[in-house]
């Protein structure tokens, strides 16, 4: 009973905290509101120099003003109730909104000669075979391919996770959680833009799995530019976490965002993110995830392995890069 009480008086002070107006309300724009505008303004200027060879330059341009737009009304609301659930409401639109940043990484790079050829070589050099051609073949168990395939649909909860775990844990380091997960999104996404790789399921396809199959990778050139098949998810064709993959693929996956895997970088970002919040529960809750997310990107065949191994690496350097960036933040005092 004791338990209980302390249990519901936490829930309602929490609930108080959440509605009650702050008596010093974040100054300005949040941390994650400049990250979105330096992304604008890069991309502005990539579309300014390349418009006339944008497939669909109007609709960019549109996303981008839409962007802006919910910036700014996000920004109003918070002024006039400036509370923690407005501010979570402007943390979490942004981050929401990181689904359709993604594809269009495909209308800067489509315009780019694609590189799969020489990522492919660089896999088959290392292990002497494709990874993403025979694993799912080897470990074609219903059980194997569903866990694999819960790994892969757990990067959106996850980032959830994490986001919430520091806006009721660790509210005064919210706001850094929330810059370094946006920047890391958008630093990964200004690599795939200048870096065409497809990944497996795309190059294979282009090519025939007969050629990748006896070693050969040929230089398709501008193939995606005008080119967007792809080979089925592999897996339980049965399986619920499977149609959740493809069902997420079919929805907004492009030749684009290979190397390094951004899903893979991504959990590394928030596996760094829970180390520093100092809880090793959530750090050990998310692990198996992560692991799963790991082999599973060459599992459906969405990332060469290499893929996988560099979105390690990368994701470490991107994390510590991201608290470099925020101190400008930590400094000016107006932000926690």
């Amino acid at each position: 009973m004791a338990l209980k009480r302390r249990r519901e008086k936490g829930e309602v002070k929490f609930l108080r905290q959440l509605f009650a107006i702050e008596k010093k309300p974040q100054r300005g724009l949040l941390p994650i509101d400049w990250v979105v505008l330096v992304y604008t303004a890069f991309t502005l200027v990539l579309m300014a120099v390349m418009w006339t060879r944008l497939i669909n330059p109007v609709s960019m341009l549109m996303c981008r003003l839409q962007a802006l737009a919910i910036l700014v009304a996000l920004y109003g609301v918070y002024r006039m109730i400036p509370c923690r659930l407005t501010h979570l409401a402007r943390i979490g639109c942004q981050l929401g909104m990181l689904g359709l940043w993604y594809p269009d990484t495909y209308e800067f790079n489509r315009l780019l000669p694609n590189l799969d050829h020489l990522f492919a070589r660089a896999e088959q050099s290392l292990f002497g075979f494709q990874p993403a051609l025979t694993f799912a073949d080897s470990w074609s168990h219903p059980v194997i391919s569903e866990l694999l395939s819960l790994g892969y649909v757990s990067y959106y909860p996850l980032i959830a996770l994490v986001g919430l775990y520091y806006f009721i844990q660790r509210y005064d380091e919210f706001n850094r959680a929330a810059f370094t997960i946006m920047a890391s999104f958008f630093l990964f996404y200004v690599v795939f833009i200048f870096l065409p790789v497809a990944g497996p399921q795309f190059y294979y396809e282009a090519v025939g799995l007969d050629q990748i199959a006896q070693g050969v990778f040929p230089d398709i050139g501008h193939y995606f530019e005008h080119h967007q098949e792809s080979l089925p998810i592999p897996g339980w064709k049965e399986g619920f976490f499977h149609d959740m993959v493809v069902e997420a693929h079919d929805a907004g996956e492009r030749p684009t965002a290979a190397f390094p895997s951004s899903h893979v970088g991504v959990t590394v970002v928030l596996l760094w993110l829970a180390w520093r919040a100092r809880s090793r529960r959530l750090f050990w809750l998310m692990m198996p995830f992560a692991v799963l997310m790991f082999f599973a990107t060459f599992y459906i065949q969405a990332h060469y392995a290499i893929d996988a191994i560099a979105g390690v690496v990368a994701g470490t350097l991107i994390y510590f890069l991201c608290q470099l960036l925020y101190l400008p933040f930590t400094r000016s005092g107006r932000h926690n």
